[in-house]
């Protein structure tokens, strides 16, 4: 009887995920935290700050001044905010207001939660902070001034009645925080006193100790409203970016008068809507702004519910409300949206460099049968000549969803599988997620060590998943990392992947998702380690999840050749960016989730997730032929491409569609594959810079205000290579907008058939035709890069191919642009063993220039450049030298069309070298 009713309740729960409705997610009406700091913010227009600065407690150290807010309340006495202004790594201000709390709840932490900054900077805090140099702060009765920055061009001045914190660069305002005098900081206090912490008119009450939102009913609030909130005034900025994860336009919308401003709680949204500010899988509370000649960026150190009012309407002014812990916000400003990236990188790291097959196509669906059906996509695969490089398993190829196992009677024979992809350098990424089937050998150990998320008593806590009743580990405990660590163990005694090195792992439903659980989330107040509030951690906790599963892989391969792991992730946040990929989860088989993927994956570059993709084709349904081939056509410039579908879906792997359409989808596939030494260099400068792989119009051309809102069409970091996908049915004509009075190239289907410059001379939209085979590509003048054109059936199978380059000149006739080499695998990068080209050219010579730290590396590197394609020559050319090892040769030609290939270059890519392009012209300018 236990048992029915055990999968009669399980049932309901997986009913109710596939029947998702907005009601059943809570807006700012009916989130307490939210209503009562939208009230404030409409009332406190009518009335003082009850908010203060007091002089006396100011105090300069040698990394930050601190000092106390005090909040007034209606009986006249004060709260006391500690807060601390400080310079951080990359010239940034961080400003913190903290709560003196000295009571006891039982065994509950009643501090405020201060440990997002934990999980999101990747080195200790200590480390991030600057020295202060006291001649560079000015401390009067009314304000604090401080000025910083290498030329002292930056200045922050701290205003004390009311708390007003403002940013100067080269003594312009750039940032106004609490201009409206929206801060408020809702303190501790019992329910039975709540009518002497609370401002007539000014505050409300609603949903200060009980929740009323219907699933929510039995969260037990224990320690009252603690809400953090506070205005921040972009001054003279027009648009605002970052803050994912929304199914929105690049550029982010006004949200005043709307029940829903951009929301930041990471949950699991079954078929998530376009053009919303919902919330979605993951959160990173970066918000990026944008000036012709400055940018600045807001980086809210919050980990719980967090709700983005945003106003348009002159200057962009928002509103962050967060439920509880420290109002914590790093301030950064630069010259350009990319320093941006990079001053942010420098608090919360860059992007990994993945291993190359990470770069390649990934195959997947829920689920593949069994053995037979993988290996048969495999083989498939080769039969159509379409390259790939990993297939992927989701929850069916466990045993009765228990993870760490395989399912006996459909994958009895899982080493040998991984052997068979292996033979031609393909892996195999198989899910496990945080949720754990009670009553198995994992699960038990868990409960047994106290390693779970507990509930409100601190008791393990139970609840429906996948498998139906489960318990979750809690990654936040360090113990969890040590259990997680022999799951994952390199040795033959391992039956779940034993010592294979070609398998990598999807973490997926850790937002968390508990199909009990309201918004089908985690109880806010249940207990994690630390004895936190889930609601204090709430948004990190995915992440900390996937990091759990980065650190044992590490430990596991550290002993192999292929160290790197590979981790996709659903749910993420700040600093997710270290350890893995993410894709924008359960997307629908329509244009419209096509179309919207292209400004949620900028969004995500711009909050320094670079590595991030969405489901080829549409997880839900069944796409059109042509919707299929238009998102495949999409996807190969996605920085993580992955075909996936739904166990209910039609099979449609690329061959199923038939022709013309599966030769379609292999062209693009292999363009993919060819530009592979492209990415693999992109992703290369991220982790170096925090650059984005996908770049926005914007940020190449922040001094032209048309390019602000183009989120249709992007560049592919600083390739030159500008793309503007097909994402409209029936399409015959696309318009991609030029930026600037650059030369720009047709380089459509990855093809130059001519080497003359579109006839544009300034910025305006170029009109092209397309066929359903086109994928519609630009290259601006000044850029060059590098590919290989081989078909090979994986990406590691290409290592040794020989390299093409292709140089775009610009009107003034020059380009350059670099290549990055390593073995694509392991941190071996980390101690040398890579090779950097540098290259330069100009209408008349091609200069090749590369380092590698670890000079027995370079010398061993032998491969070659066999082509080059140069674009925008003019001149006739008599004839081409190349110049390397101290000798000299003539190199084949063909000039046409505008443009010159160098055929059978054999240049050796690693070392120095030069090519001379000799024409009459140049030796009568000689």
């Amino acid at each position: 009887m236990k048992y029915f009713q055990i999968v009669i309740l399980w049932s309901i729960s997986f009913l109710r995920v596939w029947a998702v409705k907005e009601e059943l997610f809570k807006n700012c009406d009916n989130s307490g935290f939210c209503a009562r700091n939208r009230h404030y913010a409409q009332q406190i227009q009518h009335f003082d700050s009850p908010y203060f600065v007091s002089p006396d407690s100011i105090h300069v150290g040698e990394k930050a001044i601190n000092g106390i807010i005090y909040k007034k309340l209606p009986l006249q006495s004060l709260v006391a905010l500690p807060f601390e202004l400080s310079v951080v790594k990359g010239e940034s201000i961080r400003f913190k207001i903290d709560e003196d709390r000295q009571f006891t709840k039982g065994k509950l932490t009643t501090r405020r939660y201060n440990e997002a900054s934990k999980a999101a900077f990747d080195a200790h805090e200590s480390e991030k902070y600057e020295s202060l140099v006291s001649q560079n702060i000015d401390i009067t009765a009314n304000d604090i001034s401080l000025a910083f920055g290498q030329e002292l061009h930056y200045k922050a001045v701290l205003l004390f009645s009311p708390p007003r914190l403002i940013l100067y660069r080269h003594d312009v305002i750039q940032v106004i925080v609490n201009e409206q005098n929206f801060l408020n900081i809702e303190h501790y206090r019992e329910e039975l006193d709540n009518v002497n912490n609370i401002w007539p008119d000014l505050e409300l009450d609603f949903d200060m100790f009980k929740d009323s939102f219907e699933d929510s009913k039995k969260d037990s609030i224990p320690l009252g409203p603690e809400s953090v909130a506070i205005d921040i005034n972009f001054h003279d900025y027009k648009h605002v970016y970052g803050i994912p994860e929304h199914a929105d336009s690049f550029s982010l919308k006004s949200t005043v008068g709307s029940k829903w401003p951009y929301r930041l709680f990471n949950v699991d949204i079954f078929e998530y809507e376009t053009d919303s500010r919902m919330p979605m899988y993951g959160a990173i509370p970066l918000m990026v702004a944008v000036k012709p000649d400055v940018s600045v960026g807001v980086f809210w150190l919050n980990a719980a519910d967090t709700f983005v009012d945003i106003d348009k309407s002159d200057s962009v002014r928002t509103h962050w409300i967060s439920e509880n812990g420290l109002l914590d916000v790093i301030l950064l400003m630069a010259e350009t949206p990319a320093g941006i990236n990079g001053k942010y990188g420098q608090l919360t790291g860059n992007v990994a460099l993945p291993q190359e097959f990470a770069l390649g196509y990934h195959q997947c669906r829920w689920n593949y049968n069994d053995e037979k059906d993988v290996l048969e996509v495999n083989s498939n695969m080769d039969k159509y000549r379409i390259p790939y490089d990993t297939i992927w398993l989701d929850i069916e190829y466990t045993e009765k969803k228990k993870y760490f196992t395989w399912n006996k009677d459909t994958f009895g024979h899982p080493f040998e599988m991984l052997e068979t992809l292996d033979h031609t350098g393909r892996n195999l990424v198989v899910i496990v997620d945080p949720h754990l089937k009670t009553e198995y050998e994992v699960s038990n150990y868990v409960a047994k060590h106290k390693l779970a998320i507990n509930d409100f008593k601190n008791e393990t806590y139970k609840g429906h998943c996948w498998p139906g009743e489960s318990v979750w580990i809690d990654s936040l405990n360090p113990k969890a990392q040590v259990y997680w660590d022999q799951l994952f163990e390199n040795s033959n005694s391992n039956k779940f992947i034993g010592e294979k090195t070609n398998v990598h792992l999807w973490n997926d439903m850790n937002e968390p998702s508990f199909f009990n659980g309201p918004e089908t989330s985690s109880e806010k107040d249940n207990l994690h380690y630390g004895d936190w509030e889930h609601r204090s951690v709430h948004n990190l906790w995915g992440k900390s999840f996937h990091d759990l599963t980065y650190h044992s892989l590490t430990k596991r391969l550290e002993l192999t050749s292929r160290q790197r792991p590979f981790i996709l992730t659903r749910s993420y946040f700040s600093g997710s960016q270290r350890t893995a990929a993410m894709w924008t989860g359960d997307n629908m088989a329509k244009w419209e989730y096509l179309k919207i993927s292209i400004p949620m994956v900028l969004t995500s570059n711009v909050a320094g997730m670079p590595f991030a993709g969405a489901d080829v084709g549409g997880f839900f349904g069944d796409p059109s032929k042509e919707l299929l081939t238009r998102w495949y056509q999409t996807g190969i410039w996605y920085p993580f491409f992955r075909a996936h579908a739904h166990i209910d879906s039609r099979r449609r792997e690329p061959w199923i569609a038939g022709e013309p359409y599966t030769s379609i989808m292999r062209d693009a596939v292999r363009l993919r594959y060819a530009l592979l030494p492209t990415l693999y260099t992109l992703f290369y400068e991220a982790s170096i810079t925090g650059a984005p792989i996908w770049k926005p119009i914007v940020y190449e051309n922040p001094g032209n205000p048309d390019t602000y809102a183009i989120d249709d069409q992007f560049f592919l970091g600083n390739s030159g290579l500008l793309v503007k996908p097909v994402t409209e049915e029936d399409a015959t004509v696309v318009e991609i907008y030029v930026p600037d009075d650059n030369h720009y190239y047709d380089f459509t289907n990855g093809q130059a058939e001519l080497g003359y410059p579109l006839e544009i001379s300034q910025p305006g939209i170029y009109s092209k035709e397309v066929k359903l085979s086109d994928i519609p590509l630009l290259i601006k003048g000044g850029h060059l890069f590098f590919t290989r054109s081989r078909y090979r059936r994986s990406s590691r199978l290409m290592r040794n191919d020989p390299y093409q380059l292709v140089i775009a000149l610009d009107k003034d006739g020059h380009a350059v642009g670099q290549l990055y080499m390593d073995d694509g695998e392991s941190f071996d990068y980390k101690q040398g063993k890579f090779t950097l080209v540098s290259i330069a050219a100009d209408k008349h010579s091609i200069e090749g220039l590369s380092i590698s730290e670890d000079k027995e590396y370079g010398r061993q590197n032998q491969l070659q450049i066999e082509k080059i394609t140069v674009l925008g020559i003019t001149d006739k050319i008599e004839s081409v030298e190349v110049t390397q090892s101290g000798q000299t040769q003539n190199v084949r030609f063909v000039q046409k069309n505008g443009l010159v290939e160098l055929l059978n270059a054999q240049i050796m890519v690693a070392g120095e070298w030069h090519v001379a392009l000799n024409s009459a012209l140049a030796h009568d300018e000689l």
